[in-house]
């Protein structure tokens, strides 16, 4: 039982070292002791211990600005500064910037144009397919009536010659008997 917790101590201070900055490694390997307050300074920065903790040990970084920095440093550029505008040049931007909201609104007004006229041209075609579908539908409905008309009066001819053809043979079968009644009779 001791092991175990011996081991898994020693893990966590390991696991703590791994966290500890080089910094304060070094600092805590150098003084043992520290004082409170006290100021190590490396090149552009500071670096001061604070009170100590019951986790650890803990410091406060300070970066010195640019203006502080000795000659030796190297030199930060710093972002370059915006020239003042003349009132020439101000009129030429706001020409400038009106030219291209003009030339963007033409642009804008012929997409839209352009998009009108073929919306014209689909309605145009829509409307030339619709009356040529009624033309056809019209035509094939007046083929198949004129054929339904031609079979009827075919048909209604076709009666009227049985109607006559019967006609005569009644006539016949009449006309026959009158006559075996006058031969009889």
């Amino acid at each position: 039982m001791t092991l175990v917790i011996a081991i898994s101590s020693f893990s966590a201070y390991k696991e703590k070292m791994k966290e500890l900055s080089l910094l304060s490694l070094i600092c805590s390997c150098f003084h043992t002791q520290p004082h409170p307050n006290t100021i190590y300074q490396y090149g552009d920065m500071e670096v001061k211990q604070l009170d100590k903790r019951a986790s650890g040990q803990s410091f406060e970084v300070i970066l010195k600005s640019p203006s502080d920095l000795s000659p030796e440093s190297p030199i930060l550029s710093s972002p370059p500064k915006k020239k003042d505008l003349s009132l020439e040049e101000l009129q030429r931007r706001l020409e400038a910037a009106e030219e291209r909201r003009k030339t963007q609104e033409a642009q804008v007004l012929k997409q839209l144009a352009e998009k009108r006229e073929h919306e014209r041209e689909v309605l145009h075609k829509a409307l030339e397919e619709n009356n040529n579908f009624s033309r056809l539908a019209e035509e094939k409905l007046n083929y198949k009536m004129e054929l339904s008309r031609e079979i009827r009066e075919a048909h209604l001819a076709a009666l009227r010659e049985r109607l006559r053809e019967k006609e005569l043979h009644a006539a016949e079968v009449r006309r026959n008997k009158e006559q075996r009644e006058e031969i009889s009779g």
